[in-house]
């Protein structure tokens, strides 16, 4: 147990203030560490039109690179959640931030194809495990009826980093070139490193304490019954589709809008700003509203799982519609709606993980998890990368692309729904386990 982590029999309402705010000075830190990941991620994006016209790529090769960032990430995810718990986060995050900063280097000089798919497909591997891990280490700080918010915020970090990023790269390319972008994302990334070995720790959790919502939920569940389990599934297909969602709008949303919709480049910096910045704010209000909702007496499988599936709905069909419209504030909003709802709904759902999956299994669950949905995200660049190819007009294959992304969300929403039912689930897994050893005096 971390020196400065409190007993597991402690109770949460008597944990001292600089306990509490130890866990949440974690939360801003782990905060900061997401949306390093996500500007990394983003950056070959942001850059985009003027990287095509530099390595003479087409569309198609485009979509490539953006894939091959996804070809290692399920063997970097399952390898993660394999390590978190086995190495103090102090040493695990720091390292694999700082794996980061090595990927992202050799594109501050180079012009060569290779070295960026290479580059790519590298960081994919070391951010794999990104958000597993860092889920891990907040929900170690948090009793489960607490975890809603933090893991929100968290996971925000996902929409603050392009929303930092975007008009940052878009100024440095403006006034350098787009290679200073992989060097100013390198350098705030050695800058985390550096912060993280100083304050990161792992809470009371790390040793498996506090572990679901629900008390009846055993230490320990055969994998088999676990991952098969509806609301391991139902979630799973739908993070693939949200996954799929956020590839395409890191890898081509600021390509559609400046070659399809004919925006500008600075218009185009601010409007993805603006997507992943309203994602931010409602992933934390949803949050909110999901832990009001369970305060007020409303099941788990509604608060977390029925409210997930709505947002992403909602967005399926805004994603569907919004190409369609002519530039405008119309268009604008159904953008900025169907984005945010997608990643809006994410802080809430992966908070269900942790309440249907026992302490000791969480890291190798998620890692499961991620390594299969992440299949969304080698998929979805591809696609429309081929459909842009093939269109006579860029503009009909991004609204094809995304009106498809769009149905994906919508179906994938209705089968989590049928699927999600965590009450049922923990239930079963209860029914099924040993029952417990009872001392009988001599």
């Amino acid at each position: 147990m971390a020196a400065d982590s409190l007993p597991p029999s402690t109770p949460a309402d008597a944990a001292p203030p600089s306990y509490r705010r130890r866990a949440w000075l974690m939360v801003m830190a782990l905060l900061a560490f997401m949306l390093l990941n996500y500007a990394d991620k983003a950056v070959v994006g942001l850059v985009g039109v003027d990287l095509l016209h530099d390595l003479g790529i087409d569309a198609g090769e485009f979509g490539v690179v953006q894939s091959g960032f996804f070809w290692l990430y399920a063997a970097g995810a399952v390898a993660g959640g394999f390590l978190t718990g086995r190495i103090p986060a102090r040493w695990l995050l720091g390292g694999v931030a700082l794996l980061w900063v090595l990927c992202l280097l050799p594109m501050v000089w180079s012009t060569s194809f290779t070295v960026l798919l290479v580059s790519r497909m590298l960081l994919g591997f070391a951010e794999g495990p990104s958000a597993a891990m860092a889920l891990g280490v907040a929900h170690s700080w948090f009793p489960a009826d607490r975890r809603t918010l933090p893991t929100s915020l968290v996971i925000a970090g996902a929409s603050f980093g392009p929303l930092v990023a975007a008009p940052v790269i878009t100024a440095v390319v403006a006034r350098f070139d787009w290679h200073a972008a992989f060097a100013v994302t390198a350098a705030a990334g050695l800058v985390w490193v550096v912060v993280w070995l100083l304050v990161g720790r792992d809470g009371p959790e790390a040793v498996g304490h506090a572990g679901s919502i629900f008390v009846d939920l055993p230490e320990r569940v055969p994998y088999r019954r676990l991952l098969a389990s509806g609301t391991v599934v139902g979630l799973t297909v739908l993070f693939f589709a949200t996954y799929a969602s956020v590839a395409i709008k890191v890898s081509w949303l600021p390509l559609a809008l400046r070659q399809g919709l004919g925006y500008d480049a600075t218009t185009t910096g601010w409007l993805v700003a603006l997507t992943y910045g309203s994602g931010g704010v409602l992933m934390i209000v949803f949050g909110a509203v999901s832990r009001t909702m369970t305060k007020r007496g409303a099941g788990v499988r509604a608060s977390r799982g029925l409210l997930s599936c709505v947002l992403v709905a909602v967005a399926g069909l805004c994603t569907m519609l919004w190409p369609a419209l002519g530039r405008g504030p119309a268009q604008v909003f159904f953008l900025v709606v169907g984005t945010s709802l997608c990643v809006g709904a994410q802080g809430v759902a992966w908070a269900l993980v942790s309440d249907v999956t026992p302490a000791r299994q969480r890291g190798t669950v998620i890692g499961v998890m991620v390594s299969c949905y992440s299949m969304g995200g080698v998929l979805a660049p591809l696609v429309l990368g081929g459909l842009v190819d093939a269109a006579a007009d860029p503009l009909d294959g991004y609204r094809l692309g995304f009106a498809g992304l769009g149905a994906l969300l919508l179906v994938a929403a209705l089968i989590a729904m049928r699927l999600v039912r965590p009450e049922r689930d923990v239930a079963s897994f209860a029914a099924a386990a040993p029952p417990a050893k009872v001392a009988v005096d001599a």
